[in-house]
């Protein structure tokens, strides 16, 4: 298949190689993007694995917590220009609002507003995530919002078992930072683990290593991977010297969700 700028350009942006690097990338694969992106990573070219998972529309992320109940939702926008709008913020926050009284599904009651928003804007106007967690009896319910540009970007609500508030929060503070995808490592999917290992079993091999080698190798390469995707085994951000596990000492984590935009 013909081969477009615009492709070129896209793969460019999600993976971090070089002009020339992804137009071969895409003709060696035909100008299929996913797999140009794992071609482009077994040969080392790409800038980072994970930079596409990063990349998203504009919009807002707001977070609403009330008692053991929080909730988040993420509205999507075409521009950041209405995505700082009053009128677009408001509309987010009363979805969340509604999500922590009613549950997730509740958003439905609101789409005759989402469809008046679009008209008044001028633009289209997509809900994102939406999520909530009710925390357990004794347990806490930890959150936190970084905002930029005066909206929301990046929420995170956490539950913890055996923790105070303070330490909820610091969690919290470390998810939204260090955006694990799971909670632990068994709960890594055996066949999402099974591609990351024949990944990086070609991209050792590639690097010329001794065959001997690549075993013990990839052992130790799947392991930084799960440092990076779950949670309990991530170096805790403000003491990379100890994991997360670690640093929660006695308690535990329940639950956690993340929204983010950009």
């Amino acid at each position: 298949m013909a081969i477009t700028a615009q492709d070129v350009k896209a793969l460019r942006e999600s993976s971090g190689a070089g002009m020339m690097d992804c137009k071969k990338a895409l003709q060696e694969n035909d100008g299929d993007m996913e797999a140009a992106k794992q071609w482009l990573r077994e040969k080392g070219l790409a800038a980072s694995a994970k930079r596409a998972d990063r990349e998203s529309n504009q919009g807002v992320v707001s977070l609403v917590v009330d008692g053991n109940v929080g909730a988040i939702v993420q509205l999507k926008s075409e521009t950041d220009f209405v995505a700082g709008s009053e009128q677009f913020i408001a509309e987010a926050d009363a979805l969340a609002e509604l999500v922590a009284a009613k549950g997730t599904d509740a958003v439905a009651e609101r789409n005759a507003e989402l469809e008046e928003l679009k008209v008044t804007l001028k633009e289209n106007i997509d809900l994102g995530g939406v999520e909530r967690i009710e925390a357990a009896d004794g347990n806490v319910l930890g959150h936190y919002q970084h905002v930029q540009g005066g909206r929301g970007v990046n929420a995170v609500l956490v539950e913890i078992a055996g923790g105070d508030e303070s330490l909820a929060h610091d969690i919290a503070v470390h998810i939204a930072f260090a955006r694990p995808k799971y909670l632990s490592r068994d709960d890594v999917p055996a066949d999402v683990v099974a591609s990351e290992r024949e990944t990086l079993e070609t991209i050792t091999r590639n690097e010329g290593k001794p065959e001997q080698a690549i075993e013990k190798i990839v052992d130790g390469r799947i392991n930084g991977f799960f440092k990076d995707v779950a949670l309990l085994d991530q170096p805790y951000a403000k003491d990379d010297k100890q994991s997360v596990s670690q640093f929660l000492g006695g308690a535990s984590i329940a639950s956690f969700k993340q929204v983010e935009i950009g």
